[in-house]
């Protein structure tokens, strides 16, 4: 089983960076889930659709697959999509 970074066990509601197409469709013109994204904590270079991804009531967390760190968070709101990236250090289309 996969560990969180805190050491703990990640719970089995994780899922892949493709649960990330939807929310990210109404931002980018452009699929994200097939990019190439460089983890800005640990340097793995992946596609997004390798990520781990949590979808929540309050927004959906994407996680880098090798150190855990959060890459993104996307939350929809009743005016908008709005796109956090700061664990992401590049990303190629």
């Amino acid at each position: 089983m996969t560990e969180s970074p805190d050491g703990g066990a990640l719970d089995g509601n994780a899922l892949d960076g493709n649960a990330l197409a939807g929310p990210l469709a109404a931002v980018y013109a452009f699929d994200v889930t097939r990019a190439l994204a460089r983890c800005a904590h640990c340097g793995d270079v992946s596609v997004v659709a390798c990520a781990v991804v949590f979808v929540t009531a309050m927004g959906t967390v994407a996680r880098c697959r090798e150190c855990g760190e959060v890459l993104l968070v996307v939350v929809g709101t009743p005016t908008g999509t709005s796109v956090a990236a700061r664990g992401v250090a590049w990303v190629r289309a």
